[in-house]
């Protein structure tokens, strides 16, 4: 049957099963209570910090509105993760892919679209995660600064480094040069986001961090993103390096948290921090 579900202030079609939808999830379509709390910091993260990457991709919808809202009233993360492309208008919106094909009931390239158009694409959650999750509009960067900016510390990856000084703007007109990361895997993209005054985020896979010199870097990066499938020398000299925060992606099991923790990382970008919160660290972890 068809449904029209509000989600972040829009009404939206969507798609249930059955006639029975799901009042968990239909709770993380409306709107967040306002408040007037300070905003989160990353300067103020705890010395262990989580972050739910994608929102937390195997419990929620991957960089969706409801799948962020989700882990944001879970509480089993200090900071939210999504993605970011960029359209052919130049609108920023939140996708990892490259094309539509494998997380909406759209298909062909993100970039050839506007944002005309862009309105018409719908996530598609996976069978697979738990609960019931509906169909919703994919958001652009802009509505989820809006909707999350002040509540949370936010990390986002710009896929496109062309994007870099229009994400400036959007994270500067809100006010969030201080709660939101940038992240890119190009460590000129670190460097030129540290320049304009945003907090620079690198991320490096387990292949790249076998010729990394990450002490390079110290003077530019505020957190290094590392693969956690790295071998044990290469995160020690990560957290080592003098970059502020060393964090391992993407950390999915207990027994791999606690791994890249006794290394002496002091965070874990997980795809599962429902699960990660509710099992305790192993001893000797830190």
């Amino acid at each position: 049957m068809f449904a029209m579900v509000t989600l972040a202030s829009r009404t939206v079609p969507v798609v249930a099963a059955s006639g029975a939808l799901s009042l968990a999830v239909l709770a993380f379509a409306f709107p967040l209570d306002s408040g007037s709390e300070r905003t989160p910091t990353a300067d103020a993260l705890p010395r262990v910090t989580y972050t739910a990457h994608r929102g937390g991709a195997l419990e929620v919808p991957e960089n969706s509105t409801s799948g962020l809202a989700a882990a944001l009233r879970r509480g089993t993360a200090q900071v939210l993760d999504f993605d970011t492309r960029m359209l052919r208008d130049g609108t920023l919106v939140v996708m990892h892919d490259p094309t539509l094909d494998r997380t909406t009931y759209s298909r062909g390239p993100v970039g050839a679209l506007d944002r005309a158009r862009w309105e018409g694409v719908l996530v598609r959650p996976k069978t697979s995660l738990p609960g019931i999750w509906l169909p919703e509009q994919v958001p652009t960067v802009a509505e989820v600064l809006d909707r999350f900016g002040g509540r949370s510390v936010l990390m986002l990856e710009a896929k496109d480094p062309r994007s870099l000084v229009g994400l400036a703007r959007l994270i500067r007109a809100r006010g969030l040069t201080r709660s939101v990361l940038v992240n890119s895997n190009l460590p000129a993209v670190a460097e030129r986001a540290h320049r304009l005054g945003l907090i620079s985020q690198l991320w490096r896979s387990a292949q790249q961090m076998r010729f990394d010199r990450p002490e390079d870097w110290a003077r530019y990066v505020d957190v290094l993103d590392m693969d956690y499938k790295a071998r044990d020398v290469d995160l020690v000299r990560a957290v080592r390096s003098g970059v502020p925060r060393v964090w391992a992606h993407t950390v999915n099991t207990p027994g791999e948290r606690d791994r890249v923790l006794r290394l002496g990382c002091n965070g874990v970008i997980t795809d599962a921090p429902g699960l990660l919160a509710a099992t305790p660290r192993a001893s000797g972890g830190r």
